[in-house]
């Protein structure tokens, strides 16, 4: 992964620290010094996962608070996109490239993981390429800061983020790392395929068989990962992803799926003016959406390997992304 400390190691220097200055919360640096949210982690991560106290709050003296990742995700949100202006973020010359290039250089793995999971490359190279332009942006926040700053500073959703600490703490022992070396987005999403740690211990897999999972240097892990991933989550081997669709009628918008969810079938859709340019089966729940297109709405069916895609991001333009993305990476790489 990197030349890493191992927790063994970080035991032992939390003793020698402990010893020096006290022992228990004293040994926090000031950031966290007697924080009685770190102090209760503490106690859980030792109580309930038999973690040593010492070793925790050697870990936590390294520990920095992020005013600027507190700015960030307390920042209001941006005006939504609309698909017109979305698209041209992910599909652009450079990401195809790049991604074509990628996929030559990992194709065995992509052929192992499309044989063992049912997911095809591209939409393994597409997830990795919108997430972070193949392994070029996996963000340079060490993820102990982000994830504590976030669990012990951010009431609106300190219990998620605390789930979250607990988590990484479980797969830095697990995967023997030094915690405080580990980078990832200010929000404490990891590696190429950016896996909060929840998903790192739940999908993340040892692709190459090396005994260790790293999803931040390793690609042949990072792509087993999101294979994995897909597959847990419903990836049906050989299914498409949307179906563009042809509207009429005054009933085109009780069509519409409010959230993600499918709620109406194909043949119920059809009867609302909805007529899909691809066969499919009358009793096939889909997710039926319309979208802000350069050349006018656009109306799609979003199909079962379409819900999938938006349960590694709840959002139907990045699972457009990823299949339009997909789909020009088959036909760039056709033409080499």
């Amino acid at each position: 992964m990197h030349a890493l400390r191992s927790w063994a190691a970080r035991a032992f220097m939390g003793v020698g620290l402990a010893g020096v200055l006290g022992g228990g919360a004293q040994a926090l640096a000031a950031d966290y010094q007697n924080s009685p949210q770190v102090t209760e982690f503490v106690e859980e991560m030792t109580r309930d996962y038999g973690f040593a106290s010492e070793q925790l709050y050697a870990l936590f003296a390294d520990v920095e608070r992020k005013q600027a990742i507190l700015d960030a995700i307390s920042r209001p949100a941006e005006k939504v996109k609309p698909w017109k202006e979305y698209r041209p973020i992910f599909i652009t010359d450079k990401r195809i490239a790049q991604g074509v290039e990628f996929w030559k250089n990992n194709q065995a793995a992509l052929e192992k993981a499309e044989a063992e999971y049912g997911v095809p490359p591209q939409f393994i190279v597409a997830i990795i390429g919108v997430e972070t332009f193949y392994g070029g942006n996996t963000g340079s926040w060490r993820v102990m800061d982000a994830l504590s700053t976030l669990a012990f500073d951010y009431p609106p959703r300190a219990p998620f983020f605390r789930k979250e600490l607990r988590e990484f703490l479980l797969l830095t022992r697990e995967e023997q790392v030094d915690p405080i070396t580990l980078k990832g987005s200010y929000a404490g999403a990891m590696g190429l395929p950016q896996f909060m740690p929840s998903s790192f211990r739940a999908y993340a897999v040892d692709f190459d068989g090396d005994g260790h999972i790293n999803i931040w240097s390793n690609p042949t892990d990072a792509i087993g990962s999101v294979a994995s991933y897909f597959k847990r989550h419903g990836w049906q081997a050989g299914g498409q992803v949307a179906s563009r669709v042809e509207v009429s009628g005054a009933r085109v918008d009780e069509g519409l799926t409010q959230g993600l969810d499918p709620v109406k079938n194909v043949a119920e859709l059809r009867a609302l003016g909805w007529q899909s340019q691809d066969k499919l089966a009358e009793d096939l729940p889909v997710t039926a959406f319309r979208l802000e297109g350069a050349q006018g709405d656009e109306y799609w069916f979003g199909l079962p390997n379409f819900y999938t895609i938006t349960r590694y991001n709840r959002s139907v333009m990045y699972a457009m992304a990823v299949n339009q993305l997909a789909e020009l990476l088959v036909e760039a790489r056709s033409k080499q």
